[in-house]
């Protein structure tokens, strides 16, 4: 395996322990809180990083899409965020797939474009997430700075009626590059 595969697997595995970590720290009563997603509750935003998981891995794998996974116990959310992440990471690493090219919700990609883009998609929601919870957004923050290259560059981030990603927000050159990225894809982020 190259070596900037091998970096790629290492920020997206460090950003799904970052991510897992907040989910874990979720308490009883902040399932229902509000996210800056959309309409989406801490519960909601959680099945959504599931479901995002299973999905990629089902286009790596050229296999049918899964069925959303609305309505999940919020008891068994934890286990199933770190079990679908498992399954993500071990199809990106499965030898060739970053090279190769897959069709899916946001057309064709190489493995390698897929993988990025759930690296900005996850990392945006778990910047939603910490701020849902009360909590620093402590992720990774090479894996932000590269997202945020790939985001801008990509297109796909921005594309009208892009769900959950709205218009750039302004917001300081010199911010972390998880505020930066969060700012590129439409969150509002709070003042320096």
């Amino acid at each position: 395996m190259a070596v900037d595969n091998k970096i790629q697997l290492d920020r997206l595995a460090r950003s799904f322990a970052a991510v897992g970590e907040l989910v874990d720290a979720i308490q009883p009563g902040q399932w229902s809180a509000p996210t800056q997603c959309m309409d989406w509750t801490v519960h909601r935003l959680v099945e959504h990083l599931v479901g995002k998981n299973l999905v990629f891995a089902a286009v790596l794998a050229e296999q049918p899409l899964p069925q959303r996974g609305d309505g999940m116990p919020r008891d068994h959310l934890a286990r199933a965020y770190r079990g679908s992440a498992a399954v993500l990471l071990d199809a990106f690493g499965q030898p060739g797939v970053l090279d190769r090219s897959y069709q899916g919700p946001l057309g064709a990609a190489t493995g390698a474009e897929r993988l990025k883009i759930r690296m900005y998609d996850l990392l945006a929601h778990g910047w939603d997430l910490a701020q849902a919870l009360g909590r620093p957004a402590d992720l990774p923050e090479d894996a932000a700075e590269e997202s945020l290259a790939f985001a801008r560059a990509d297109g796909r981030a921005v594309r009208p009626g892009g769900g959950c990603f709205g218009p750039a927000r302004h917001v300081a050159g010199a911010a972390p590059a998880i505020v930066r990225l969060v700012a590129f894809l439409g969150r509002d982020v709070p003042a320096a």
